[in-house]
């Protein structure tokens, strides 16, 4: 198990460029599945989930070479579906979430697709249910392996139809999207999930020859059409990413520029930094922080009342981000109120927090206030271990931040989801070091 040593309480300097989004990532790979032709994909992260699902697509018998950093190309002209049955599958599968949306796809284009329970980190129930009942509705049959933990989807052809999700969910929403792209007919999806990612892949399916209508709203309409062709896709920045180095600006009174943040695609990220007491100024498409030398101070609301940050589907604040801004938190002049509304173990790492000083009360598993030291007193360095990827990077901010040297334990969990994050770190001044 790997370990970080760090050693916090200094200052930062530089500039630091955001990685691709992992979370894009995970939806555009599957989507090579959908035609034989080549797909070049650009600015993606060189990270472990996604390593992971790039080796399972080349055991499915995708052709895949590397072009340059982050950059491959995908020929899906010749794939191997009795992998699909095989032992190596099902436990390839299961250490990996995204490997669910290879089911969409598979569906699509060949009629059947298959899925063992997927794994993935501590941070709540995912249901897979919207996905499998997307695809009931679109003609296909479901069948579930209760030994094995299997699922399966089978369907000679698909028929476009008219659903409403029961919830937004990216995944599912992507999922039900690859889908219905080939099926026979128009598709009408509504309560459809609208996060800049799911926007990228259906503006590269559209350029792919798929007729998708609606996007950026929550009712898609797809037409289907008999076959896809090839394209070229660049990846978007990570915004979770592009939050977390905001934050650690700010908690070290550091001065940062983050590099092409695709500031369009931010959403409510600098406006929720800002009402922390942030300053970030926009200069070009990068963000620039400067060095918060008197600390920052929480806006409350017009009427005095406590501010509360919560998360919620997009346009809302993303849940990812949510960890990292209770950390935040701990140093600034005020308090806040953090309503974590969508996973329901995700704010467990607070008790970390607790032992390093920080001034937090969990209310329940949604809910934590954070009253501010101010830096009047500075965390404590401590040993730790990481529970979830997001949580992870939190817990490193705070031992940037904190006084002495910190040890994470378990830090594979965010390498998940953060691509060589300690030497990009020492690059700008952190003194932090990988011990295995």
């Amino acid at each position: 198990m790997g370990t970080f040593k760090i050693e916090g309480g200094h200052k930062l300097h530089g500039e630091i460029t955001p990685q691709g989004a992992k979370n894009e990532a995970l939806q555009i790979l599957c989507a090579v599945l959908l035609t034989p032709e080549e797909v070049v994909i650009h600015n993606i992260p060189d990270i472990l989930d996604v390593n992971k699902l790039i080796t399972l697509l080349e055991d499915l018998g995708v052709k895949i070479q590397k072009k340059g950093k982050g950059s491959y190309s995908f020929k899906a002209d010749d794939i191997n579906l009795s992998y699909l049955q095989s032992e190596q599958f099902k436990s390839d599968g299961r250490g990996l979430r995204g490997s669910i949306m290879l089911v969409g796809p598979l569906l699509a284009r060949y009629g059947q697709g298959y899925i063992p329970k997927p794994g993935g980190d501590k941070i709540g129930r995912r249901r897979l249910d919207t996905h499998f009942e997307g695809f009931i509705k679109l003609g296909a049959k479901f069948r579930y392996n209760k030994e094995e933990h299997f699922y399966g989807v089978e369907a000679k052809k698909l028929k476009g139809t008219y659903m409403l999700l029961d919830e937004a969910s990216v995944t599912g929403t992507a999922n039900i999207v690859m889908a219905a792209v080939l099926a026979d007919g128009q598709t009408t999806i509504y309560n459809a999930a609208c996060e800049p990612y799911l926007q990228q892949l259906c503006k590269m399916l559209n350029r792919m020859g798929a007729k998708i209508s609606g996007i950026g709203s929550n009712l898609l309409v797809i037409d289907g059409v008999t076959k896809l062709k090839g394209t070229e896709h660049t990846m978007l920045p990570d915004m979770i990413e592009i939050g977390s180095w905001i934050g650690l600006a700010a908690m070290t009174k550091s001065e940062l520029t983050i590099k092409n943040v695709s500031w369009d695609d931010l959403g409510q990220i600098p406006s929720v930094f800002r009402k922390l007491g942030i300053s970030l100024e926009k200069r070009g498409d990068d963000i620039y922080i400067p060095a918060h030398e008197d600390g920052y101070k929480i806006h409350n609301y017009i009427d005095g009342s406590i501010l509360t940050i919560s998360d919620a589907p997009w346009p809302g604040l993303t849940p990812d981000l949510l960890s990292i801004i209770l950390v935040i938190s701990t140093q600034a002049r005020g308090e806040v109120l953090v309503h974590q509304k969508m996973f329901e173990s995700r704010l467990f790492f607070v008790d970390k927090l607790i032992d390093m000083g920080a001034k937090i009360i969990l209310c329940d598993p949604h809910r934590a206030t954070v009253i501010g030291h101010d830096f009047k007193s500075t965390l404590k360095a401590t040993t730790m271990v990481s529970p979830d990827i997001r949580a992870g990077v939190s817990l490193l901010i705070a031992a940037l931040c904190a006084k002495g040297t910190s040890i994470i334990h378990n830090i594979e969990q965010i390498d998940r989801g953060y691509e060589d994050i300690d030497n990009r770190l020492r690059a700008i001044g952190a003194r932090i070091e990988r011990i295995q």
